[in-house]
């Protein structure tokens, strides 16, 4: 399996993805688009492509993030989709896969940051991807917006922070607002530069200190998302 990673910052890489492709002895491919990379020229050298977080919105102008361009990744996300590639978006990934189908992102009704648990919808408990899921899963966030839904998606987890938690827009393509590729080392970058998300953290509901957020271990939650994307590549191939 040959996995193109597209990481908009340094801080929010793939974690625990990096994990499960070294573990499968998989190819490993990015665009850094922090450093100005570029996306693949040609996308018959990707079969599964994970879209990273960032600080960024779909909303997000040149002007305020000089090296994002929302119209060139989503003009390659859905040229990949079109492809039948197999896409995981997470957090502003997720948000874009919705975009490139035509779903605009909103902002959730919520802001979380820290480990809560998500709960299956009855459609996420049938679902053959998630079977190995509880119908309660504590798992990492670190948001305030969601993706948008096509009149064929299927949200399968919802939190009581966010209602799009973990969504099919088809048997390919799934959006992850969640983060179930966070490590303790992973999230610690994270923490580093988003010292202003815990200025007022006594007014949300969903926000930890973060000295329990580097504290949790993220162990059982990433083997959700190995077994899962295990199941990815089973119904891609």
């Amino acid at each position: 399996m040959r996995v193109h990673f597209i990481i908009h910052e340094a801080y929010e890489g793939p974690g625990a993805f990096m994990n499960w492709v070294t573990d499968n002895s998989y190819q490993a491919s990015s665009s850094k688009i922090y450093l100005g990379q570029s996306l693949p020229e040609d996308i018959k050298v990707i079969d599964i492509l994970i879209i990273l977080g960032g600080p960024q919105s779909p909303d997000t102008t040149p002007e305020q993030c000089h090296y994002f361009n929302v119209d060139k990744e989503v003009a390659f996300i859905r040229a990949c989709i079109e492809s039948g590639k197999a896409i995981v978006g997470v957090c502003l990934g997720a948000q874009l896969i919705g975009e490139a189908l035509g779903a605009k992102f909103v902002k959730s009704p919520d802001k979380e940051i820290g480990y809560f648990p998500i709960d299956l919808s009855e459609q996420g408990i049938e679902h053959t991807k998630l079977a190995h899921f509880k119908h309660q899963q504590v798992v990492g966030h670190w948001h305030n917006d969601m993706p948008g839904l096509t009149a064929d998606s299927k949200v399968l987890a919802t939190s009581a922070g966010c209602p799009r938690q973990i969504v099919e827009y088809s048997a390919l393509v799934y959006g992850f607002q969640c983060h179930l590729e966070f490590t303790s080392a992973s999230v610690y970058e994270l923490i580093e530069v988003s010292a202003g998300d815990f200025a007022d953290i006594e007014q949300h509901h969903f926000v930890q200190p973060a000295e329990l957020i580097v504290a949790y271990n993220t162990l059982a939650m990433n083997k959700l998302l190995f077994k899962f994307m295990d199941k990815l590549v089973l119904a891609y191939t």
